[in-house]
């Protein structure tokens, strides 16, 4: 999906259709974050095929700031914290609710720092070879660590989880992750968009198994 305009277009639509349908499943006013997902993936990729285009078109270059901007939000700002948060909302009330909290908390305390790190510092962004690379233009000394509370609050949720299927959302993220980190080092900020899809289908079954639980409660208790 991160290799060309082209393909991170194409994939926003796919995206934005699971996206769509996600979201149709959604039973109860707090399962809208968590099925949401897969649609601000797919914005998330339209932002980044802009940002494509401001390199290889100059009627776009003046698009290269803000979608580079933009796509730094979703990437390191928002996911941190709408990850857990969005999974605590569905949890029922009990020691499992109160655990993704923590989780929220951390969520909420990566995404200020990065925000802080991307916003003030500034983000430099560029091709090379078939995908973009960003860098901070002030190196980030807690990296390692910021990156490791990353993986995370994006992860560990899904297992801390009761919903039936959610452990499929932490599985396919973290070897979106690990996978991007190995093949993909020195780009895993852009490549990790590429399982976006993925962790999408894995955003709509739970969606659907969530919708099959809601209807069988509604059947049984007529």
């Amino acid at each position: 999906m991160c290799f060309s305009a082209g393909a991170s277009f194409g994939a926003s639509a796919i995206i934005l259709g699971l996206g769509v349908v996600s979201i149709r499943k959604v039973v109860k006013p707090a399962q809208f974050l968590f099925a949401s997902i897969p649609f601000i993936f797919g914005i998330q990729q339209i932002s980044e095929g802009f940002l494509w285009l401001s390199f290889a078109h100059q009627q776009f270059a003046s698009m290269k700031e803000s979608m580079n901007y933009a796509f730094q939000f979703f990437a390191q700002v928002l996911w941190p914290l709408w990850l857990p948060l969005s999974v605590m909302l569905i949890e029922p009330a009990g020691t499992n609710k109160n655990i993704l909290k923590i989780f929220v908390g951390i969520g909420a305390a990566v995404s200020i720092w990065l925000g802080y790190s991307v916003f003030w510092g500034g983000v430099e962004a560029s091709i090379e070879g078939q995908h973009i690379a960003y860098v901070r233009q002030v190196p980030d000394i807690f990296t390692p660590f910021t990156g490791l509370l990353y993986l995370i609050v994006t992860v560990a949720p899904s297992f801390f989880s009761s919903v039936k299927r959610m452990w499929l959302l932490g599985t396919t993220v973290f070897i979106s992750y690990i996978i991007t980190a190995i093949f993909y080092s020195g780009n895993v900020i852009s490549v990790w968009c590429f399982f976006a899809s993925l962790i999408s289908i894995a955003v709509l079954l739970v969606m659907l198994e969530l919708r099959k639980k809601s209807s069988f409660i509604l059947n049984t208790s007529q």
